[in-house]
Protein backbone atom coordinates (compact mmCIF):
# COMPACT_ATOMS: atom_id res chain seq x y z
CA UNK A 1 0.00 0.00 0.00
CA UNK A 2 1.46 3.34 -1.06
CA UNK A 3 1.14 6.05 1.55
CA UNK A 4 1.92 9.74 1.34
CA UNK A 5 5.07 10.98 3.00
CA UNK A 6 5.02 14.05 5.21
CA UNK A 7 5.64 16.64 2.51
CA UNK A 8 3.30 14.91 0.06
CA UNK A 9 0.62 14.98 2.73
CA UNK A 10 1.06 18.72 3.13
CA UNK A 11 3.01 18.93 6.39
CA UNK A 12 5.05 22.16 6.27
CA UNK A 13 8.52 20.76 6.82
CA UNK A 14 11.20 23.41 6.24
CA UNK A 15 14.29 23.11 4.09
CA UNK A 16 15.18 22.07 0.55
CA UNK A 17 15.38 18.30 0.02
CA UNK A 18 17.27 16.21 -2.49
CA UNK A 19 15.59 14.48 -5.42
CA UNK A 20 14.33 11.53 -3.37
CA UNK A 21 14.26 13.18 0.07
CA UNK A 22 16.38 10.28 1.31
CA UNK A 23 19.84 9.47 2.56
CA UNK A 24 20.48 8.03 -0.90
CA UNK A 25 20.48 11.58 -2.29
CA UNK A 26 24.12 11.61 -1.15
CA UNK A 27 26.07 10.49 -4.24
CA UNK A 28 27.24 6.90 -3.86
CA UNK A 29 25.20 5.98 -0.78
CA UNK A 30 23.13 2.80 -1.14
CA UNK A 31 20.50 1.23 1.15
CA UNK A 32 19.15 -2.33 1.16
CA UNK A 33 16.66 -4.32 3.22
CA UNK A 34 15.80 -7.82 4.23
CA UNK A 35 12.26 -7.88 5.65
CA UNK A 36 10.74 -10.94 7.30
CA UNK A 37 7.02 -10.98 8.11
CA UNK A 38 6.00 -14.58 8.71
CA UNK A 39 3.30 -16.34 10.71
CA UNK A 40 0.20 -15.30 12.59
CA UNK A 41 -1.42 -15.97 15.93
CA UNK A 42 -0.03 -16.22 19.42
CA UNK A 43 3.65 -16.02 20.28
CA UNK A 44 5.51 -19.33 20.40
CA UNK A 45 9.15 -18.66 21.16
CA UNK A 46 11.36 -19.96 18.40
CA UNK A 47 8.47 -20.37 15.96
CA UNK A 48 7.12 -16.83 15.62
CA UNK A 49 5.39 -14.83 14.45
CA UNK A 50 8.39 -13.15 12.88
CA UNK A 51 8.25 -9.40 12.16
CA UNK A 52 11.85 -8.27 11.86
CA UNK A 53 14.71 -7.74 9.44
CA UNK A 54 17.97 -6.03 8.56
CA UNK A 55 18.74 -2.63 7.08
CA UNK A 56 22.08 -2.19 5.30
CA UNK A 57 23.78 1.07 4.32
CA UNK A 58 26.85 1.24 2.09
CA UNK A 59 28.26 4.76 2.56
CA UNK A 60 30.60 4.42 -0.42
CA UNK A 61 28.41 2.13 -2.49
CA UNK A 62 30.20 -0.73 -4.19
CA UNK A 63 33.66 0.76 -4.41
CA UNK A 64 36.08 -2.04 -5.33
CA UNK A 65 38.73 -1.04 -2.80
CA UNK A 66 38.20 -0.59 0.97
CA UNK A 67 38.46 3.01 2.15
CA UNK A 68 37.99 4.69 5.51
CA UNK A 69 34.70 6.51 6.01
CA UNK A 70 35.27 9.47 8.32
CA UNK A 71 32.76 9.41 11.15
CA UNK A 72 31.69 10.54 14.58
CA UNK A 73 29.14 9.18 17.04
CA UNK A 74 27.15 10.27 20.07
CA UNK A 75 24.89 8.45 22.52
CA UNK A 76 22.18 10.54 24.14
CA UNK A 77 21.11 7.52 26.19
CA UNK A 78 23.23 4.40 26.03
CA UNK A 79 20.64 1.68 26.65
CA UNK A 80 21.43 0.01 23.33
CA UNK A 81 24.21 -1.14 21.03
CA UNK A 82 26.21 0.17 18.10
CA UNK A 83 29.35 -1.81 17.35
CA UNK A 84 32.57 -0.31 16.01
CA UNK A 85 32.16 2.90 17.95
CA UNK A 86 35.26 2.55 20.15
CA UNK A 87 37.44 2.89 17.07
CA UNK A 88 35.24 5.61 15.61
CA UNK A 89 35.91 7.61 18.78
CA UNK A 90 39.65 6.97 18.69
CA UNK A 91 40.43 6.58 14.98
CA UNK A 92 37.68 8.73 13.50
CA UNK A 93 36.57 6.29 10.84
CA UNK A 94 35.07 2.92 10.00
CA UNK A 95 35.38 0.64 6.98
CA UNK A 96 32.55 -1.17 5.23
CA UNK A 97 28.81 -1.29 5.85
CA UNK A 98 26.40 -0.04 8.48
CA UNK A 99 23.65 -2.48 9.48
CA UNK A 100 20.62 -2.03 11.75
CA UNK A 101 18.53 -4.90 13.13
CA UNK A 102 16.80 -5.97 16.36
CA UNK A 103 18.42 -6.16 19.79
CA UNK A 104 18.98 -9.93 19.84
CA UNK A 105 20.40 -10.21 16.32
CA UNK A 106 23.43 -7.92 16.56
CA UNK A 107 25.88 -10.83 16.80
CA UNK A 108 24.52 -12.66 13.77
CA UNK A 109 24.42 -9.52 11.64
CA UNK A 110 27.94 -8.56 12.75
CA UNK A 111 29.16 -12.02 11.73
CA UNK A 112 27.53 -11.62 8.32
CA UNK A 113 28.88 -8.10 7.83
CA UNK A 114 32.40 -9.34 8.54
CA UNK A 115 31.93 -12.11 5.96
CA UNK A 116 30.57 -9.58 3.43
CA UNK A 117 33.60 -7.34 3.98
CA UNK A 118 36.09 -10.18 3.58
CA UNK A 119 34.35 -11.36 0.42
CA UNK A 120 33.93 -7.95 -1.21
CA UNK A 121 37.45 -6.76 -0.44
CA UNK A 122 39.08 -10.15 -0.87
CA UNK A 123 42.35 -8.93 -2.40
CA UNK A 124 43.03 -6.45 0.39
CA UNK A 125 42.08 -8.86 3.16
CA UNK A 126 44.25 -11.63 1.71
CA UNK A 127 47.32 -9.48 1.02
CA UNK A 128 47.30 -7.39 4.21
CA UNK A 129 46.80 -8.07 7.92
CA UNK A 130 43.38 -6.35 8.02
CA UNK A 131 40.48 -6.82 10.40
CA UNK A 132 36.82 -5.97 10.04
CA UNK A 133 34.91 -3.91 12.60
CA UNK A 134 31.54 -3.20 10.96
CA UNK A 135 28.96 -0.88 12.46
CA UNK A 136 25.88 -2.81 13.62
CA UNK A 137 23.13 -1.07 15.61
CA UNK A 138 19.83 -2.24 17.05
CA UNK A 139 16.46 -1.40 18.54
CA UNK A 140 14.04 -3.68 20.41
CA UNK A 141 11.10 -5.22 18.52
CA UNK A 142 9.95 -7.69 21.19
CA UNK A 143 6.42 -6.26 21.45
CA UNK A 144 5.60 -7.17 17.83
CA UNK A 145 8.18 -9.85 17.02
CA UNK A 146 9.40 -13.15 18.49
CA UNK A 147 12.69 -11.47 19.34
CA UNK A 148 13.82 -14.27 21.69
CA UNK A 149 13.43 -16.74 18.83
CA UNK A 150 16.46 -15.12 17.14
CA UNK A 151 15.09 -15.65 13.67
CA UNK A 152 17.49 -13.33 11.82
CA UNK A 153 20.14 -15.36 10.02
CA UNK A 154 23.46 -14.74 8.32
CA UNK A 155 21.63 -15.15 5.01
CA UNK A 156 19.15 -12.41 5.95
CA UNK A 157 21.94 -9.94 6.62
CA UNK A 158 23.78 -10.87 3.43
CA UNK A 159 20.57 -10.44 1.43
CA UNK A 160 20.20 -6.92 2.82
CA UNK A 161 23.83 -6.10 2.05
CA UNK A 162 23.66 -7.52 -1.46
CA UNK A 163 20.36 -5.77 -2.32
CA UNK A 164 21.48 -2.18 -1.69
CA UNK A 165 20.48 0.46 -4.25
CA UNK A 166 20.56 4.20 -4.71
CA UNK A 167 17.49 6.31 -5.51
CA UNK A 168 14.15 6.17 -3.66
CA UNK A 169 13.98 3.70 -0.78
CA UNK A 170 11.12 2.10 1.14
CA UNK A 171 10.08 3.24 4.61
CA UNK A 172 7.96 1.97 7.50
CA UNK A 173 7.75 -1.80 8.01
CA UNK A 174 10.98 -2.62 6.19
CA UNK A 175 14.37 -4.00 7.16
CA UNK A 176 15.36 -3.57 10.77
CA UNK A 177 12.38 -1.26 11.23
CA UNK A 178 9.81 -3.96 10.51
CA UNK A 179 8.68 -4.62 14.09
CA UNK A 180 9.22 -1.19 15.61
CA UNK A 181 6.88 1.14 17.53
CA UNK A 182 7.16 4.93 17.66
CA UNK A 183 5.22 7.03 20.21
CA UNK A 184 2.92 3.99 20.55
CA UNK A 185 2.05 4.19 16.85
CA UNK A 186 3.61 1.80 14.35
CA UNK A 187 7.14 2.99 13.67
CA UNK A 188 10.06 1.73 11.63
CA UNK A 189 12.45 3.01 9.00
CA UNK A 190 12.33 6.61 7.80
CA UNK A 191 14.55 8.91 5.79
CA UNK A 192 14.91 12.52 4.65
CA UNK A 193 17.54 14.80 3.15
CA UNK A 194 18.54 18.44 2.89
CA UNK A 195 20.49 20.31 0.23
CA UNK A 196 22.90 23.05 1.25
CA UNK A 197 25.04 25.54 -0.61
CA UNK A 198 28.35 26.52 0.96
CA UNK A 199 30.76 28.84 -0.78
CA UNK A 200 28.79 28.39 -4.01
CA UNK A 201 29.02 24.57 -3.94
CA UNK A 202 26.06 22.22 -3.49
CA UNK A 203 26.14 19.51 -0.83
CA UNK A 204 23.66 16.98 0.54
CA UNK A 205 22.99 15.86 4.10
CA UNK A 206 20.73 12.84 4.63
CA UNK A 207 19.27 10.99 7.60
CA UNK A 208 17.98 7.47 8.08
CA UNK A 209 16.27 6.50 11.33
CA UNK A 210 15.07 3.28 12.91
CA UNK A 211 12.35 4.84 15.03
CA UNK A 212 11.22 2.74 17.98
CA UNK A 213 10.98 5.30 20.76
CA UNK A 214 8.67 7.57 22.70
CA UNK A 215 5.37 7.54 24.57
CA UNK A 216 2.15 8.84 23.04
CA UNK A 217 1.68 11.95 25.21
CA UNK A 218 5.16 13.15 24.26
CA UNK A 219 4.55 13.23 20.49
CA UNK A 220 4.99 16.66 18.95
CA UNK A 221 4.85 17.24 15.19
CA UNK A 222 6.27 20.55 13.92
CA UNK A 223 5.52 22.09 17.28
CA UNK A 224 1.98 20.77 17.55
CA UNK A 225 1.06 18.57 20.59
CA UNK A 226 -0.37 15.74 18.51
CA UNK A 227 0.10 12.82 20.89
CA UNK A 228 -1.73 14.31 23.86
CA UNK A 229 -4.90 14.61 21.76
CA UNK A 230 -4.91 10.97 20.58
CA UNK A 231 -5.24 8.96 23.80
CA UNK A 232 -6.91 5.88 22.32
CA UNK A 233 -5.14 2.60 21.46
CA UNK A 234 -2.17 3.22 23.72
CA UNK A 235 0.17 0.27 24.30
CA UNK A 236 2.45 1.03 27.26
CA UNK A 237 3.04 3.22 30.27
CA UNK A 238 6.82 3.24 30.00
CA UNK A 239 9.17 3.31 27.07
CA UNK A 240 10.40 -0.03 25.69
CA UNK A 241 12.28 1.12 22.63
CA UNK A 242 15.10 3.15 21.13
CA UNK A 243 16.08 5.15 18.07
CA UNK A 244 19.10 4.81 15.84
CA UNK A 245 19.95 7.84 13.71
CA UNK A 246 22.38 7.66 10.81
CA UNK A 247 23.46 11.00 9.33
CA UNK A 248 25.42 11.02 6.10
CA UNK A 249 26.83 13.83 3.97
CA UNK A 250 29.21 14.61 1.14
CA UNK A 251 30.42 17.69 3.01
CA UNK A 252 34.16 17.45 3.74
CA UNK A 253 34.33 17.14 7.51
CA UNK A 254 36.87 15.93 10.04
CA UNK A 255 35.99 13.28 12.64
CA UNK A 256 35.68 15.82 15.45
CA UNK A 257 33.23 17.81 13.31
CA UNK A 258 31.23 14.68 12.57
CA UNK A 259 31.02 13.91 16.28
CA UNK A 260 29.59 17.37 16.84
CA UNK A 261 27.14 16.78 13.98
CA UNK A 262 26.06 13.46 15.53
CA UNK A 263 25.24 15.29 18.76
CA UNK A 264 22.67 17.40 16.91
CA UNK A 265 20.60 14.25 16.37
CA UNK A 266 19.55 14.67 20.00
CA UNK A 267 17.89 17.94 19.01
CA UNK A 268 16.37 16.33 15.93
CA UNK A 269 14.63 13.56 17.84
CA UNK A 270 13.82 15.99 20.66
CA UNK A 271 11.70 18.01 18.25
CA UNK A 272 9.38 15.01 18.17
CA UNK A 273 8.91 15.21 21.92
CA UNK A 274 11.14 12.50 23.39
CA UNK A 275 13.29 13.38 26.40
CA UNK A 276 15.52 10.35 25.74
CA UNK A 277 13.90 7.94 28.20
CA UNK A 278 15.77 5.65 30.58
CA UNK A 279 15.01 2.49 28.57
CA UNK A 280 15.82 4.09 25.23
CA UNK A 281 19.04 3.50 23.33
CA UNK A 282 19.35 6.82 21.50
CA UNK A 283 22.56 6.32 19.53
CA UNK A 284 23.66 8.42 16.57
CA UNK A 285 26.32 8.09 13.86
CA UNK A 286 27.41 10.76 11.37
CA UNK A 287 29.65 9.99 8.39
CA UNK A 288 31.13 11.85 5.44
CA UNK A 289 31.80 10.38 2.01
CA UNK A 290 34.35 13.12 1.24
CA UNK A 291 38.14 12.99 1.66
CA UNK A 292 38.62 9.61 0.01
CA UNK A 293 41.99 8.08 0.87
CA UNK A 294 43.38 4.52 0.98
CA UNK A 295 43.21 2.52 4.17
CA UNK A 296 45.84 3.85 6.58
CA UNK A 297 47.56 0.47 6.57
CA UNK A 298 48.01 0.84 2.79
CA UNK A 299 48.79 4.57 2.63
CA UNK A 300 51.86 6.72 3.14
CA UNK A 301 52.87 8.67 6.22
CA UNK A 302 51.04 11.90 5.27
CA UNK A 303 47.32 12.37 4.64
CA UNK A 304 45.53 15.59 3.71
CA UNK A 305 41.91 16.53 4.30
CA UNK A 306 39.66 19.27 2.95
CA UNK A 307 37.41 20.71 5.69
CA UNK A 308 34.46 23.04 5.99
CA UNK A 309 35.22 25.87 8.39
CA UNK A 310 33.44 25.41 11.73
CA UNK A 311 32.09 28.95 11.35
CA UNK A 312 29.91 27.70 8.45
CA UNK A 313 28.31 24.90 10.45
CA UNK A 314 25.14 26.56 11.71
CA UNK A 315 23.18 25.73 8.54
CA UNK A 316 24.59 22.19 8.60
CA UNK A 317 23.35 21.65 12.14
CA UNK A 318 19.94 23.02 11.20
CA UNK A 319 19.74 20.76 8.14
CA UNK A 320 20.51 17.72 10.29
CA UNK A 321 17.89 18.67 12.88
CA UNK A 322 15.22 19.19 10.24
CA UNK A 323 16.03 16.02 8.30
CA UNK A 324 15.84 13.85 11.42
CA UNK A 325 12.53 15.32 12.53
CA UNK A 326 11.07 14.66 9.08
CA UNK A 327 12.53 11.15 8.82
CA UNK A 328 10.79 10.08 12.04
CA UNK A 329 7.41 11.29 10.76
CA UNK A 330 8.01 9.64 7.39
CA UNK A 331 8.64 6.35 9.19
CA UNK A 332 5.34 6.61 11.05
CA UNK A 333 3.33 7.66 7.99
CA UNK A 334 4.69 4.76 5.90
CA UNK A 335 4.10 2.10 8.56
CA UNK A 336 1.29 -0.49 8.56
CA UNK A 337 -0.44 -1.63 11.74
CA UNK A 338 0.44 -4.90 13.47
CA UNK A 339 -0.99 -6.95 16.32
CA UNK A 340 1.06 -7.16 19.50
CA UNK A 341 2.59 -10.40 20.78
CA UNK A 342 3.52 -9.09 24.24
CA UNK A 343 0.97 -8.36 25.58
CA UNK A 344 -1.03 -10.47 23.13
CA UNK A 345 -3.94 -9.31 21.02
CA UNK A 346 -3.65 -5.52 20.99
CA UNK A 347 -3.20 -3.56 17.78
CA UNK A 348 -0.32 -1.19 17.19
CA UNK A 349 -2.08 1.34 14.98
CA UNK A 350 -0.49 3.38 12.24
CA UNK A 351 -0.89 7.10 12.74
CA UNK A 352 -3.93 8.52 10.93
CA UNK A 353 -2.62 11.01 8.36
CA UNK A 354 -5.95 12.83 8.13
CA UNK A 355 -6.04 13.35 11.85
CA UNK A 356 -2.46 14.57 11.77
CA UNK A 357 -3.13 16.96 8.90
CA UNK A 358 -5.89 18.75 10.83
CA UNK A 359 -3.20 20.52 12.81
CA UNK A 360 -1.88 22.20 9.68
CA UNK A 361 -4.96 23.06 7.62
Amino acid sequence: MNKLRGRELGLPFPGRTGEHNAITDIPGVEVGYRTRIEGEGSLVQGKGPVRSGVTAILPLGREPDPQPVWAGMYALNGNGEMTGTHWIRDGGYFVGPICITNSHSVGMVHHAAVKWTIQNYADAWQSEHLWAMPVVAETYDGVLNDINGQHITEEDALLALNSTTSGPIAEGNVGGGTGMICYEFKGGTGTSSRCLKIDGEEFVLGSLVQANHGLRPWLTVLGQPVGSTIPENRLMNREHGSIIVILGTDLPMAPHQLQRLAKRAAIGIGRGGTPGGNNSGDIFLAFSTANRVPLPQMAGSRLRMDLINDESFDQIYMAATEAIEEAVINAMLAAEEMTTLRPPGLVCRAIDPNRLLKYFT
